[in-house]
């Protein structure tokens, strides 16, 4: 018997392993099986090149459980080890012999997982001993058991073992004991090892036998060791991408269509990627893209590897050259991730690219369904935006699909504004905006339909991308200032007739909650809605932005709705009102204005004559008058503003036409909806 140390350069470096290397306790599983799927491999590479001349035979990892012995075993019956590589690769912590022999047989070995040496003592996570019975492949080798305690000393003697290969045999301690449980080493190793190029074998398959489940003779294998994504795409039909996408998502909605990764140079990549339908939101769980290293599970969280717009997808992705620490668990940056990165984001580009130049009507069809991954992807990526300005769709009203190119010359005729600019309209609520986006179309103009949830972000960034363009909503002016032209017709009204109105009118807008309006006036035709309700443009979408993006906006978000009341001087029925404004009011209203005027003419007067003095020089008597007919004033404006209220309330067609035009933006609600109700049945 051989008793020794462990060579590592801190007293214990077991307290370390279990408390710092590996994120999760459960990674110890993944780590033997993978060992035991290296040796293996190896051992297959050196018979492929004729260095090793015996059968193979069965090479199935198999993992078991003694209940009694409270023993969890990962067997293999691969490379093994002599006395001396187990002083090398086991007593020298962090010298990986896979290291070595990538080295020696970098053209033949067939994908060799190990880097770092120190999977094994992952083990002394959950075991309180561990003991390795090994027998290496060479002939005359002898069979060498070796176990540790967890603590740097170890004992290693020679002992009798029939097959090559290791067994590897933990004695799990007692705040592990879930570890000895069937349900919970399958749920691992199914998660772990689901696509390892050997069969892993656990237990035996079950039936249902006499009212319970019993053994069969059939090995229960665990895993698929040919995934879809290690075959050529020329070998692959839709049914099997579909196939193995269920595999991956059991009773997950059928994907639209998938990008199938496979590149040698300047890495080796390979994997598959799936589009899934994406709802109109945001809220999806990210941790759908699983990473593999030549087949062995390391990760769902690719933060990094994946750019974060493609982590809207569904797949895998299999890379021996993304670097991992030594617990395989967490990317390290460094330039690779960064080629990778860019690759997987080209891949995508060309593949929508591809199916937008070959299936166009298919494209289309699944467009809404995929809007919104892409275009996140153009505000967020911008190599991605650079090719998918060439196959993004925007649709219209009519449900219609653009490409941005084509859109354009749709519209520069008739939607250039008179400084030169494409006006862009768009809709954001077919029905609730009917009546808007009717009288843009009336005008000739075309509506886009824009009511995703990122299409604030994506309008903003068009109009950076796209050279004089600007994006008004529909709703955000009267039709026919969407698009400034140089011959907007002229308000012919009084300063007296617009001062009357716009009081009345705006004395009579309904109390709503955070919302602000101003009355304006437009000759917008006679056969033009008396009155319309339009939005600010930017305010509305600086508070569209805040709602996506709290915190940095908020003082947006907390700012009321700004909206315009515009009267429209041809309607007749707008023209009537303002001619009951005037005979109603008029007589009553008119001294007062003259007051006003007056007064105010004096005021400026008095302060010209002051303009080249100081304070101390202004008579007091001249202040004093200043200052009672600025008091004078805000009475007669406080009188001025009492009479129009009174007469706005008492005028039932000033009321009416307030109330239609903000029923027709669903803005008329409760007690002010009942009124309007009652009042026009009386005028019925």
């Amino acid at each position: 018997m051989q008793k020794g140390t462990i060579g590592v350069t801190t007293d214990n470096i077991f307290p370390v392993i279990k408390k710092f290397l590996y994120s999760d306790h459960d990674i110890f599983l993944r780590e033997l099986v993978s060992n035991a799927v290296d040796a293996t491999q190896k051992l297959k590479t050196l018979s492929s090149i004729g260095e090793f001349k015996g059968e193979l035979g069965d090479i199935s990892v198999r993992v078991s459980i003694d209940e009694n012995e409270k023993t969890l075993t990962v067997s293999d019956s691969g490379i093994g080890m002599t006395s001396d590589e187990i002083e090398r690769y086991i007593n020298q912590i962090a010298f990986s012999s896979a290291e070595e022999f990538l080295d020696k047989y970098k053209n033949d070995a067939n994908a060799i997982i190990g880097h770092f040496g120190l999977g094994f003592y992952s083990a002394f996570m959950v075991a309180k001993k561990v003991v390795i019975k090994t027998k290496s492949y060479k002939d005359e080798a002898k069979a060498v058991m070796w176990s540790c305690d967890g603590s740097p000393e170890y004992e290693m003697t020679e002992i009798e073992k029939e097959r090559r290969g290791t067994d590897i045999i933990l004695y799990i301690d007692d705040e592990n004991k879930e570890f000895l449980e069937k349900n919970r080493i399958e749920g691992l190793l199914k998660k772990y090892c689901s696509f390892l190029p050997v069969s892993v074998v656990f237990g035996k398959e079950q039936e249902w036998k006499d009212g319970k489940y019993v053994d069969t003779d059939k090995d229960n294998v665990i895993n698929d060791t040919t995934p879809a994504w290690t075959k050529k795409p020329t070998d692959l039909t839709d049914e099997d991408y579909k196939k193995f996408y269920q595999q991956l998502y059991p009773g997950m909605e059928e994907p639209l269509f998938w990008i199938h990764l496979n590149v040698d140079y300047p890495f080796k990549l390979t994997g598959i990627l799936y589009f899934q339908k994406v709802k109109n939101n945001l809220d999806i769980s990210r941790n759908k893209i699983q990473l593999y290293c030549n087949q062995v599970f390391v990760t769902d969280s690719v933060e990094g590897i994946v750019p974060d717009f493609l982590m809207l997808l569904q797949g895998v992705i299999d890379s021996p050259d993304i670097p991992l620490n030594v617990s395989r668990s967490y990317l390290q940056s460094d330039s690779n991730v960064k080629k990778i990165s860019t690759y997987i984001t080209k891949k995508v580009a060309d593949r929508l690219q591809d199916i937008f130049n070959k299936e166009r009507k298919q494209f289309e069809e699944k467009w809404d369904q995929i809007k919104l991954f892409i275009e996140y992807g153009m505000i967020s990526d911008e190599k991605f935006n650079e090719k998918a300005l060439k196959f993004a769709l925007i649709k219209d009203t009519e449900e219609k699909y653009y490409t941005l190119d084509e859109y354009k010359t749709l519209i520069e005729a008739e939607q250039t504004d008179k400084d030169g600019n494409i006006t862009y309209i768009y809709a954001t609520d077919k029905t609730a905006q009917y009546s808007y986006i009717e009288a843009a179309q009336a005008k000739g103009y075309n509506v886009l339909l824009m009511d995703g949830q990122l299409d604030v972000h994506f309008i903003g960034m068009l109009e950076q991308k796209i050279e004089k363009s600007r994006f008004v909503r529909v709703d955000s002016n009267v039709a026919d200032k969407l698009v400034e032209k140089a011959n907007n017709n002229v308000v012919e009204l009084s300063d007296i007739q617009k001062e009357m109105t716009e009081t009345v009118f705006k004395t009579q807008i309904p109390e709503i909650e955070k919302s602000n309006f101003i009355v304006t006036f437009e000759a917008i035709g006679e056969s033009s809605q008396p009155i319309v309700i339009t939005q600010n443009e930017f305010m509305r979408r600086m508070k569209d932005m805040s709602a996506l993006q709290p915190g940095m906006m908020n003082f947006y978000g907390e700012m009321p709705d700004s909206y315009s009341l515009i009267i429209n001087t041809e309607n007749p029925v707008s023209k009537k009102a303002i001619e009951q404004i005037e005979e109603g009011c008029k007589a009553e209203i008119m001294p007062i204005i003259e007051t006003i005027n007056k007064n105010n003419s004096e005021i400026e007067a008095l302060k010209a004559s002051h303009k080249e003095k100081k304070d101390d020089e202004i008579p007091v008597s001249e202040k004093e008058e200043i200052r009672s007919k600025e008091n004078e004033i805000t009475e007669l404006r406080k009188k001025e503003n009492d009479i129009l209220s009174k007469y706005g309330a008492e005028n039932k067609l000033v009321k009416q036409l307030i109330d239609l035009a903000l029923l027709s933006n669903n803005m008329l609600k409760g007690e002010a909806l009942s009124k309007f109700i009652k009042r026009s049945v009386e005028l019925l």
